[in-house]
């Protein structure tokens, strides 16, 4: 693992995906890799992050999973594309700051600002900004078009190796988000790539873009 390979896992299972991670996590330590690249969805699931509140899942009837990640409780399915950077933040060969978790985020979210755009979309990242879940009472981390949140993001760093990472809505689907309030908000406040350009996603294309994009954020 000299290089920081990327992988598809296709549709998986939540679980197996997480238990995945941290197996990948504990070898990239052992052997002070670089890390490696995940694409994933998942089948439908709720994951509570370590900032959820009382009242966040109130009617959801499906699998619910207590993880590490910052953040609050969030939906899983698949609809949704998840990217799982499994990073050594120490290694000597990445060329981006070491232990900066802040300049991560930042480089996360803005590939997957630079991906929209390639869709014609035009999207901000609010991870950084003032209003935060300290101030507002809800989780404004991720990527939003206007008033409307299609990417979310929550990070957990383990011997300064970085896994969970971003969820970004890419189909239309009525069931995603029901019976809870993601990250804090009402349901409808999420959105997905394929209302907002009025046609399917062509997913490999999404995938290649994003990709390209992680690549020019990250230099591997």
């Amino acid at each position: 693992m000299s290089l920081i390979e990327i992988s598809d896992w296709g549709l998986i299972d939540y679980q197996q995906a997480l238990t995945k991670q941290e197996n990948l996590l504990e070898k990239i330590h052992q052997q002070s890799a670089r890390g490696c690249l995940i694409l994933c969805s998942h089948s439908p699931v709720v994951t509570l992050g370590r900032k959820t509140e009382p009242g966040d899942v109130f009617a959801w009837n499906g699998p619910i999973i207590e993880v590490s990640r910052g953040g609050r409780a969030t939906y899983h399915g698949p609809s949704q594309l998840m990217v799982y950077p499994i990073i050594n933040l120490n290694h000597s060969k990445n060329k981006f700051p070491k232990q900066d978790i802040g300049w991560f985020l930042r480089a996360l979210e803005s590939s997957i600002v630079n991906t929209l755009k390639k869709f014609g979309v035009d999207s901000t990242g609010k991870t950084f900004q003032k209003k935060s879940i300290e101030d507002s009472g809800t989780d404004e981390t991720g990527v939003w078009v206007d008033a409307k949140k299609i990417a979310s993001l929550g990070l957990a760093v383990r011997k300064w190796i970085t896994f969970h990472g971003a969820a970004i809505n890419l189909d239309h689907d009525p069931k995603a988000f029901q019976g809870l309030n993601p990250c804090g908000f009402k349901s409808d406040v999420m959105t997905n790539l394929e209302d907002l350009t009025g046609r399917p996603v062509n997913r490999q294309e999404f995938k290649a873009e994003l990709i390209s994009a992680l690549k020019q954020q990250f230099l591997f």
